[in-house]
């Protein structure tokens, strides 16, 4: 049994060249969740921009958030969307919403994979640290509350 969700083989999730979400990824290597948060209407968005989703405005930060949220949606994939993928469905994966912050985020439902998916069911985020990766990262899952 493996220490970790997804089998060995996936390649490691990298903010993009010009560095964007870098600080999101920086936040899963400590185990925290972060999103931007817009310095002028105060309005949360999720993913990453360089600019405010409601205001258009460039002064954006990024935030820590409680990673507790529901789930909104999910789907069951069964056919492997990598190869290190192959023989490994199906699995979770779930669209979260996070109320508080009126945003929506993706990720694996941690469990059976089988498992009766609820809409609405609480859910809390779980940081999977892969340290021996090169580079190192931390993937966000999701678990039932």
């Amino acid at each position: 049994m493996s220490d970790t969700y997804l089998p060995a083989g996936m390649p490691a999730p990298a903010a993009h060249i010009d560095g964007l979400s870098q600080p999101y990824w920086d936040g899963t290597r400590e185990g925290k969740l972060r999103i931007q948060k817009c310095r002028g209407c105060q309005s949360w968005q999720w993913g990453p921009e360089w600019i405010c989703h409601r205001c258009h405005s460039f002064d954006l930060a990024w935030e820590e958030i409680e990673g507790k949220g529901i789930i909104y949606s999910y789907q069951r994939p069964h056919h492997p969307v990598h190869s290190a993928l192959n023989g490994f469905g199906p699995y979770v994966a779930v669209l979260v919403e996070l109320p508080e912050y009126g945003i929506r985020m993706v990720g694996n439902l941690l469990g059976d994979r089988l498992q009766s998916v609820p809409i609405g069911a609480a859910v809390e985020a779980v940081f999977e640290h892969h340290n021996d990766a090169t580079p190192p990262f931390t993937l966000v899952h999701w678990k039932l509350t």
